[in-house]
């Protein structure tokens, strides 16, 4: 439980960081990198809930 904390949190550090660099930068990369780290995120949490509601009804 503890590595999917530091996960998230560092997901969440990384969308902080490329939302600032194109705040400050203007760089529309950093907008698409950060929207491509929070779909992958999201499909992993996706996964992961899969499988604890898959291992509740089993």
């Amino acid at each position: 439980m503890i590595a999917l904390r530091l996960l998230v949190l560092f997901t969440a550090a990384a969308v902080a960081i490329c939302v600032a660099g194109y705040l400050i930068g203007g760089d529309r990369r950093y907008l698409r990198w950060s929207v491509k780290i929070l779909g992958y995120a999201g499909a992993a949490a996706l996964v992961f809930f899969a499988i604890l509601i898959l291992e509740r009804i089993a």
